[in-house]
């Protein structure tokens, strides 16, 4: 499925394109992956709208993708031919850098995004470099492992980011699939942490009560005791005022996004450096992934048995399932069949 042109999915409902394309052929140190399946994204919006542009156009999207080895370039060796592997939004950085050397590639100045810079996951066949594709632990089946590749590695590097500590009160803006993975792991790793969460709809209140939150309401709500940290996964400004209202003294805001819209972008005038900024609170954001963030979440998913809610679709239905991520028509994940 191919991106042709940036647009207004109000206008255009069918953003993506069905079309064949030739097989790409490994190149060093790369593999081809036979893919069966591909996790659905808000980045991919922000992409097909113009807020996260590719390079160039068309590209296939998708950076969630799970596969088998097909093909192996010269120079390989990490993997075989047949071995299960997965991709995320890191396709590659230049290793060389001072971020690089010190671990985090993910603020590269040459960081490669999978789906965006190059072809991605919406498609039969994709290459890769072999140093950035991940195996995936036998626990989890192809569509329960494509949504830990961003949704649950990039809300592991939120947890990390936010400096959790057992027994602080954490706020979740906003339940998809990144969020409600977030849940499940405070479950697992810090037992004495109350989880409380704010979401537009009255379903994602309910899921998140469902998961183990401790209370939930609506963006503008009060929640009934002050926040240790936030977490914010949504694509909207008022969340992020809101949540700076709810934070305790001394509170950590992490902005899980990669872009926000600008629908409500004068809810930032209701900022008050008294009410929302002042007692050092502090605000940070999630910048991208390393190939270290997912493996070392996918090794605790495996521990701690967490796995994703996810809705399949065939590939034909990519829009379909675009245009209910727009439209925050969302239970846990969205997962493409493709193979």
């Amino acid at each position: 499925m191919i991106l042709n042109q940036i647009s207004d999915l109000k206008e255009n409902r069918a953003p993506l394109q069905l079309c064949d394309i030739p097989i790409p052929e490994p190149k060093k140190n790369e593999v081809r992956i036979k893919i069966s399946v591909c996790g659905v994204c808000h980045t991919e919006l922000d992409e097909i709208e113009g807020r996260l542009k590719p390079p160039k156009l068309p590209v296939v999207p998708g950076h969630q993708v799970i596969g088998v080895v097909e093909k192996l370039g010269i120079g390989t060796s990490k993997f075989r031919v047949g071995d299960r592997v997965g991709v995320a939004w890191i396709f590659s950085a230049c290793g060389k850098c001072k971020f690089c050397l010190e671990g985090n590639e993910n603020l590269c100045d040459d960081f490669v995004a999978t789906g965006k810079d190059v072809n991605g996951g919406y498609a039969e066949y994709m290459t890769v470099p072999e140093k950035y594709a991940c195996s995936i632990p036998h626990f989890f089946t192809d569509a329960e492992a494509a949504p830990m590749l961003c949704a649950g590695a990039i809300g592991y590097r939120s947890i990390q980011l936010a400096q959790i500590r057992d027994g602080d009160n954490l706020g979740l803006m906003g339940f998809g699939a990144s969020a409600h993975l977030v849940l499940k792991m405070i479950k697992h790793r810090y037992s004495n942490t109350k989880v409380f969460v704010f979401a537009r709809k009255a379903e994602e209140r309910q899921f998140a009560m469902e998961l183990g939150a401790i209370w939930s309401g609506k963006t503008t709500d009060t929640s009934p005791e002050k926040l240790d940290a936030i977490i914010d996964t949504t694509p909207a400004w008022a969340p992020v005022v809101e949540a700076l209202r709810n934070l305790e003294k001394g509170g950590r805001l992490i902005i899980n996004a990669i872009r926000k819209e600008n629908k409500d972008r004068e809810y930032l005038q209701n900022l008050s450096y008294q009410d929302h900024l002042w007692m050092e609170k502090n605000i940070k954001s999630v910048a991208n992934l390393t190939a270290k963030d997912v493996s070392d979440f996918l090794e605790l998913a495996e521990k701690a048995s967490i796995k994703p809610e996810y809705q399949l679709y065939p590939l034909e239905q990519v829009n379909k399932a675009l245009i209910e991520v727009k439209e925050q028509k969302i239970r846990g994940a969205k997962v493409l069949q493709i193979s």
